[in-house]
């Protein structure tokens, strides 16, 4: 008989640790439907808790509490570890079975490949339960969707059968994971499908390529939508040869998916490191890891989107002019202030103890590196102290057990809440260093130091800033109308992993955003640099959320003047916007929420990197004492996007 086990996080549910350390889990799109149909099945779990006290039984009692009498079996759950094939060697003893005749079902494609390794077999999703029990391979597939159709009803087809989407190229166009089941099905129903290499133990990834692609003159006569595909064609080849000639060497490799918005879809095998692979010229944000979710076509922020005109006056409307109250405008000064965000910044980036009066200090937020969890911890205290309900929701990268860190305060009666974000991880992938001999190596974000002053301890530092401006407020008897939420994202440097994550699980729980207000590098500016700030709203996904993230962008285009008068505003928008798809609020965007990220210079006007910004990007130089880093300017920046943002919530 066969015997399933499950991963927990992000596979069966999502999860996050409340304040009082408990656990609450909430299951993923189409799972609880998937266990119900293998009710008579032995069923078990491998998943990692943690190594806090008591973290296997709290997610033990979580997991029975979430999917009650469905994992009856305790000696088929097993906690630990799963950076080797042990636990799964482990649970296949206790299953008194042959290897191949158990199942291990999780999204994370490293633990696939050590389960695989261990002799099981695998599904990269619960919907693909049965064909791992049956031996059916799983593929990669791409879905051309007729115009007349739509979205919707690929949803619903997808969601009666063996198929899972992963990212949304444009209406026309879905990246998937299905089986040859599903891909008969999707085909019947109208749809055109692509199948390319089968999933096993890959991941999806989009790899952007900024480089020029210059045109064929034998295209010179084409129509546009020829010379649009020659070159998407092109520019996918040169991201995917320039890809996977990094990464020469490796026992793996990556696999095309085709041609993908501004680059490649690949497929990367276990243990390369993809996200360490940079093309010449490569903007911010250039990767991103895709997810798989049965819910991603549903896009609930949309509805929210669509009645953005009504939020809006929600919190504007009694200024009379668009702007935020004398009385907001005097707590952000009084409380978003360059000494704050110093002090923060400090504390994050190394400069000073990360808590008073201890010897530690940071030498990276870096995913990879021991020094972000106890960052984690920091944020977490800072935010408690400040009367907030805190979260920790957590999630699993290369082996590691981060987490996103979310802080808010809650108002009776509210319809929504208000985000205001930045990503507290960093790194220094861009610098240079040297081995013991005086020779160049890679970069080791285990031990070497990454501050992130600017990238992105000024964002982090001006949520921090924000937090504490809205504890001030409240204090003196104001009360927004919706929740505001403080938001730090982990992983952003790893293709918006944690961000990612976050607005899967916001979106599966049918979460209410209003809007998300991110930062994401507000302190550089070089030296006699007239001071200048950006505003990206450009979504890659089309619907209400394009207007409403402009929208959005338009706030706070109103607020910076009447917080720095000498700033030039650049609102970035539409497809030319060169931040898109780029930073944390895209991973809102693609789930129909308005959002907007701000920035300091960062880009030219031909949308290629090297505005005035910082000149030390990803390397160890991008310390507070940096001669680029301007605490007076991100000063400026935090207070005009705090200022909008607790308006935008009622205050």
């Amino acid at each position: 008989m066969t015997t399933l086990f499950f991963d927990i996080g992000a596979t069966l549910a999502d999860g996050h640790q409340e304040a009082d350390g408990s656990w609450l889990l909430r299951p993923r799109p189409r799972v609880t439907q998937v266990l119900d149909a293998f009710a008579g099945v032995p069923k078990g779990v491998i998943s990692d808790p943690g190594t806090e006290p008591d973290a296997a039984e709290q997610i033990a009692e979580a997991l029975h509490e979430t999917f009650p009498g469905r994992f009856p079996d305790d000696h088929l759950v097993h906690f630990g570890p799963k950076t080797s094939r042990a636990i799964f060697d482990e649970a296949v003893t206790s299953a008194g079975e042959a290897a191949a005749d158990c199942v291990f079902v999780g999204e994370d494609h490293e633990e696939r490949s050590f389960a695989r390794t261990a002799g099981l077999r695998t599904a990269p999703h619960p919907v693909f339960t049965l064909a791992a029990i049956e031996n059916r391979p799983v593929f990669w597939t791409r879905i051309d969707v007729p115009q007349a159709v739509g979205l919707g009803v690929l949803e619903s087809v997808a969601n009666a059968t063996e198929a899972v989407p992963v990212h949304v190229a444009s209406p026309q166009l879905v990246l998937a994971m299905a089986t040859a089941l599903g891909v008969e099905t999707l085909r019947q129903a109208g749809f055109t499908t692509d199948v390319r290499q089968q999933v096993e133990d890959t991941a999806a990834f989009l790899i952007r390529d900024d480089r020029p692609v210059p045109a064929p003159e034998a295209l010179a006569g084409a129509s546009e939508a020829s010379r649009t595909a020659a070159e998407g064609a092109m520019r996918a080849a040169a991201a995917f040869c320039f890809t996977s000639g990094e990464l020469t060497g490796y026992p793996e490799q990556i696999s095309s998916l085709g041609p993908a918005p501004g680059g490649v879809y690949v497929a990367a095998p276990a243990g390369l490191p993809i996200e360490e692979v940079h093309t010449p010229g490569a903007k911010p944000g250039h990767t991103e890891r895709l997810l798989p979710d049965p819910a991603l076509l549903s896009r609930p922020g949309e509805t929210q989107a669509e009645g953005f005109t009504t939020a809006l006056h929600a919190g504007f409307d009694e200024t009379g002019n668009g702007l935020p109250s004398p009385e907001t405008l005097a707590a952000v000064r009084a409380a978003v202030t360059p000494e704050v965000l110093r002090a923060h910044v400090a504390r994050i980036s190394g400069v000073e103890p990360l808590i008073p009066g201890e010897p530690l200090k940071v030498r990276s937020r870096d995913a990879a590196n021991a020094d972000n969890g106890l960052v984690v911890d920091a944020l977490v205290r800072h935010f408690q102290d400040l009367g907030l309900v805190v979260r920790r929701h957590a999630f699993r990268w290369r082996g590691h057990r981060l987490f996103n860190v979310e802080a808010e305060h809650r108002v009776e009666g509210a319809d929504s809440a208000v985000l205001i974000t930045g990503h507290l991880d960093s790194t220094a992938e861009s610098g240079d260093f040297v081995d013991a001999n005086g020779d160049p190596r890679p970069y080791d974000p285990s031990v070497d130091p990454a501050p992130g002053a600017d990238d992105d301890g000024s964002g982090t530092a001006a949520v921090m800033a924000a937090a504490e401006c809205l504890h001030a407020l409240v204090a003196e008897g104001r009360e927004p109308t919706r929740h505001v939420r403080f938001v730090l994202f982990n992983a952003e440097e790893q293709a918006l992993f944690g961000s990612k994550r976050y607005a899967r699980a916001a979106a599966a729980a049918d979460d209410r955003i209003a809007g998300v207000f991110q930062m994401d590098m507000i302190a550089g500016l070089q030296d006699g640099s007239p001071p200048a700030v950006e505003i990206h709203a450009g979504s890659s996904v089309p619907g209400p959320v394009v207007a409403a993230s402009d929208a959005l962008g338009d706030l706070v285009a109103r607020t910076v003047p009447a917080i720095a008068s000498d700033f030039t505003v650049q609102q970035l928008t539409g497809p030319g916007d060169p931040a898109l798809g780029r930073s944390d609020h895209a991973s809102f965007h693609e789930r129909g929420w308005a959002a907007i990220a701000v920035s300091e210079d960062l880009f030219r006007a031909d949308g290629s990197q090297g505005g005035t910004g910082t000149r030390k990007y990803h390397t160890p130089g991008d310390t507070l004492l940096d001669e680029d880093h301007d605490t007076q300017y991100a000063a400026a920046i935090a207070r005009s996007v705090t200022a909008t943002a607790l308006t935008f919530a009622g205050l």
